[in-house]
């Protein structure tokens, strides 16, 4: 938001706005959430419909995106105050001390126009909760350099415990374009782990939908064929320590809760460390650390295009924790034999046009579905013709129950220029 009200004071005159770069492509309902919080969701579909909402001149509705540049025309009025009479104040800038912003700029790793890159050291919440009171959403005022530069947002989490590559945008702009791009599947993330044994396959996908596991409270997630949501992990064995232990890259090619700790348990290689889902068999004896061995080594994704040509692709690599690179020197695994690049190929950015027959298409599939049940209604309602006498009766035939979820062996990728090492033998 640019512009501030042409004439007169706020709720006497029409008020224009030039729309920001950081607001371009934002609908317009949102817009008025972001930046005139104060006026509600029916008045802006009121004005909308009765004309007094005017975008360069020409009437608009509130699901209309708008273009970087263009002169909103907002009436007169359409506050609405609290209750209590008094407007609601504007957040303040939470004060932190010279250790807190020391601890916030001594996770930096990366920063650009858009985004400011962390290494999440393991025991920091992302965010915080009902017991949690020290976070990395309550460090981020460190980064708030005056009155005008807007509170950085978290992007997407890491468990408390996982280290590694967590993304922070520097603007609501940065954070709905960098949003997008996870949900596409576009931003690829490999994270490096210890295991328990080792796994059978080199490598694979493990395909299993998960779900809360009731009387956790949401704590914990378990596999659940019949009720749960998709969820599939790409995992690669890099080096293994005999049968002790395995060092390996792990791909989520979707975003569940706990969904890398689930999975690898599923497959009886719980990682290192983690005895929630792993109980005491997840902990090694000898010089081999505790802690959980997870940690998110490598993210790379499309950052927002600027007015000045900036942007591109973000591609960040984050230092193991001191925990994990002393259990990698114990098990004798070699940091270099691996620049964790991801194991698929990058989905191709989809035109505008390719975006709106994709949503026709799943608009049709989902009509073709709720027909289904009413045509079925039908038949059902319709009298039945008799069977031929001496005609066996069918039998009923159950579903055979599913095995446990298992690692299918991952398609062949394209060769490449990268040469790969020779893989190790169980070590004496």
């Amino acid at each position: 938001m640019s512009n501030a009200p042409t004439t007169g004071p706020a709720n006497e005159s029409v008020r224009q706005f030039t729309v920001s770069e950081d607001d371009d492509g934002i609908r317009l309902d949102r817009w008025f959430k972001r930046n005139l919080p104060l006026i509600g969701f029916a008045t802006v579909s009121r004005w909308a419909r009765t004309g007094q909402i005017r975008v360069d001149g020409k009437r608009v509705k509130p699901e209309d995106r708008l273009a970087e540049g263009q002169v909103l025309r907002v009436p007169p009025g359409g506050e609405e105050p609290p209750a209590t009479g008094e407007r609601k104040p504007k957040p303040q800038r939470r004060v932190l001390s010279p250790e807190q912003i020391a601890e916030a700029n001594d996770m930096v790793i990366r920063e650009t126009p858009s985004a400011i890159v962390l290494n999440k050291p393991p025991g920091l919440a992302t965010q915080g909760g009902s017991k949690t009171t020290k976070h990395v959403d309550g460090l981020l005022d460190a980064f708030v350099t005056d009155e005008k530069t807007p509170r950085p947002r978290l992007v997407h989490r890491l468990d408390k415990d996982t280290s590694g590559v967590l993304l922070i945008a520097r603007t609501p702009g940065a954070a709905a374009s960098f949003s997008k791009r996870f949900a596409s599947r576009s931003a690829r993330k490999v994270y490096w782990a210890l295991v328990v044994g080792n796994p059978a396959l080199s490598e694979g996908v493990i395909d299993a939908p998960l779900a809360k596991q009731p009387g956790t409270g949401g704590e914990k997630m378990h596999i659940d064929e019949e009720n749960g949501a998709a969820a599939k992990t790409r995992y690669r064995v890099v080096d293994h320590a005999g049968e002790r232990a395995a060092w390996v890259e792990l791909e989520p090619l979707t975003g569940r809760t706990h969904q890398l700790r689930v999975h690898m348990a599923a497959i009886g290689h719980p990682i290192v460390g983690d005895g929630k889902y792993g109980g005491p068999d997840s902990f090694l004896t000898g010089a081999v650390s505790r802690k959980m061995h997870l940690h998110a080594r490598r993210l790379i994704i499309s950052e927002p295009s600027t007015k000045d040509g900036s942007g591109g692709k973000l591609d960040v690599t984050a230092e193991l924790p001191p925990h994990f690179a002393m259990s990698m020197d114990v098990l004798g695994f070699d940091q270099g034999l691996s620049d964790a690049s991801p194991m698929r190929d990058e989905a191709p950015e989809r035109s505008g046009e390719e975006k709106k027959q994709a949503a026709r298409r799943h608009f049709k599939q989902a009509r073709k579905e709720a027909r289904a049940p009413r045509r079925a209604r039908g038949d059902a309602a319709a009298p039945k013709a008799k069977k031929p006498a001496g005609k066996p009766a069918g039998k009923a035939v159950g579903k055979p129950a599913k095995p446990a979820p298992k690692a299918t062996k991952a398609p062949a990728k394209a060769p490449t220029n990268r040469a790969r090492p020779a893989p190790k033998g169980p070590r004496k």
